[in-house]
């Protein structure tokens, strides 16, 4: 289990600050450290002594920054284990806001320390930027605000890990579902669809609860920051140095203009083929040929040998690189009832080392999932000698880049699950993909903008607006009978409730994507 590789984990560096044997999930003994910290920021006077200092702060930073992830792997791979997910919110309601105040102490500390004007710009820039924009907006009061905002994303959670529907005698959670929409029986295709629908809905009020709560939430640490409204908060909090929603507005209408034309082009000649009228919602994952789906393993431990295979065919180094992830058992692939939906790669700042969780079922998606988060880990790993724990992590916008470039760079040895000519299908189904994805970025961002600089919409509004973008960026199949379910499309994306005005670093990072695996191409001579 997960929880066992976590614990066998060691630091990857000796600790030269804080102790051995600390209980990390106890605030009592974390405290002293932060009170040795602040102490000793008076005595410091020169860029030697400041640079030491933060490298203290940096591995207590790092080693409290492991012990929430930790907490965080083990809730969302068994959301419905008790004990866990006790583990978990005592970390969010007692390490985290207690540590918070005393983190913007050390900042304000850094700041007034007259040696930091002197450590060389080149280097401290970016963090020293950093610091500033934090300093600027921390407020005591958001603090319990944000704790509560984190105790709603875990029922968000919770709630749409427990989706399961009966299905062929079994029950199913909704990601093994997704291989019944590939199959070339229609009829089979819309009852899974049509199930997969109703199970969503039913927790409709739920979740539409959840979010309004967290948008009450939200507001108000827009208004404690002093900040119009969440938005502005957002793009301050992501450190959005570099563009603004005046560019994401720009972006949209690129999309809509050029993207979206291509995407209902793509949606058209899927009509045709298939031999359907009317493009169905459980039309689009299909082959359009009506040939058998691409199954590319049985079990994800095939799935892990051939990806190691990929890697290597790519650069021996990366291969190498996964193969550490799976001695240290930092892989949790397989979907089941309880575990959280989606995938995501999570650094553990401590030990230096990437884990990597999804819910796969054998599909392609399932493949392109593993390059994705493995491309997340090859970067995390690529950083694990910085020794400033800022400086391990790059903006989002650039990670993206990393996941997205590593699918397209594995495509060219999909051979290693498929023949020649499956192959060359689940490439142009990866690239028919990122058409369609496009679109959907704009469509989530531009839902985001609207509800944070619409304080106070009602939930028919929500949905209008919602409807209304769909209509500008989406497809051309018909949600005829269904409209309700094409209303709640938004609840299934999880960015919405954990990770705010986290999606347009997709859309910003695919471009940069296919950018580098152009010019992979021109460099191999392909």
């Amino acid at each position: 289990m997960p929880a066992e590789a976590l614990a066998r984990l060691r630091p990857s560096k000796p600790r030269s600050f804080v102790p051995e044997n600390i209980h990390l999930g106890d605030w009592a003994s974390v405290k002293p450290l932060f009170e040795k910290l602040e102490a000793a920021a008076a005595s410091i006077k020169t860029a030697k002594e400041l640079e030491r200092w933060v490298l203290d702060a940096s591995e207590l930073g790092a080693a409290l920054d492991q012990e929430g992830a930790c907490r965080y792997v083990s809730m969302t791979c068994q959301t419905d284990d008790a004990e866990i997910e006790k583990a978990y919110l005592h970390f969010v309601e007692t390490l985290d806001p207690n540590a918070k105040p005393h983190w913007h102490r050390i900042k304000e500390l850094f700041l007034g320390i007259p040696a930091h004007k002197e450590l060389p710009s080149k280097r401290w820039m970016v963090f020293t930027r950093a610091v500033k924009n934090d300093v600027e907006l921390f407020r005591l009061e958001t603090i319990p605000l944000q704790m509560e905002e984190t105790k709603l994303e875990q029922q968000y959670q919770k709630t749409m890990a427990a989706m399961t529907v009966p299905f062929q005698k079994k029950e199913q959670t909704l990601q093994q579902m997704g291989r019944h929409l590939e199959e070339t029986d229609r009829t089979l295709r819309q009852q899974a669809w049509k199930l997969i629908a109703a199970r969503r809905l039913k927790d409709k009020l739920k979740i539409e609860d959840i979010f309004d709560a967290q948008l009450k939430l939200r507001s108000q640490i827009a208004a404690n920051a002093g900040l119009p409204n969440y938005r502005d908060y957002a793009f301050r909090a992501r450190g959005r140095f570099d563009y603004t929603p005046k560019e994401c507005d720009a972006f949209h209408e690129a999309v809509s203009e050029l993207v979206v034309p291509l995407a209902r082009e793509t949606q058209k000649r899927r009509a045709t083929l298939l031999g359907v009228e009317t493009l169905r919602p459980w039309d689009l994952a299909v082959d359009v040929r009506n040939r058998q789906p691409l199954r590319p393993f049985s079990d994800t431990e095939t799935m892990v040998e051939k990806c190691h295979a990929i890697f290597r065919k790519i650069d021996p180094v990366l291969a190498d690189e996964f193969e550490l992830m799976r001695k240290h058992g930092l892989l949790d692939l397989d979907s089941r009832k309880g575990k959280a939906p989606g995938g995501y790669q999570c650094s553990l700042e401590e030990a230096r080392l990437p884990f990597i969780f999804m819910n796969a079922v054998g599909l392609q998606r399932d493949v392109d999932t593993m390059l994705h988060e493995a491309g997340h880990a090859f970067h995390a790993l690529a950083a694990r000698e910085e020794p400033l724990l800022s400086y391990r992590s790059a903006p989002i916008e650039f990670c993206e880049v990393a996941s997205m470039s590593m699918e397209l760079l594995g495509s060219p040895h999909l051979t290693e699950f498929y023949s020649p000519e499956d192959a060359a299908r689940a490439r142009r189904t990866h690239f028919e993909g990122i058409i369609a994805l496009l679109p959907w970025v704009a469509t989530i961002d531009a839902f985001q903008h609207w509800i944070y600089t619409h304080e106070g919409h009602s939930r028919e509004e929500r949905k209008a607006t919602w409807l209304g973008l769909l209509d500008r960026f989406g497809g051309i199949e018909s949600f005829s009978g269904y409209e309700d379910a094409r209303a709640a499309m938004w609840h299934r994306q999880e960015h919405l409730f954990g990770m705010p005005f986290y999606y347009i670093e997709y859309g910003i990072a695919q471009l940069g994507a296919l950018q580098l695996w152009l010019n992979s191409k021109k460099d191999l001579g392909s």
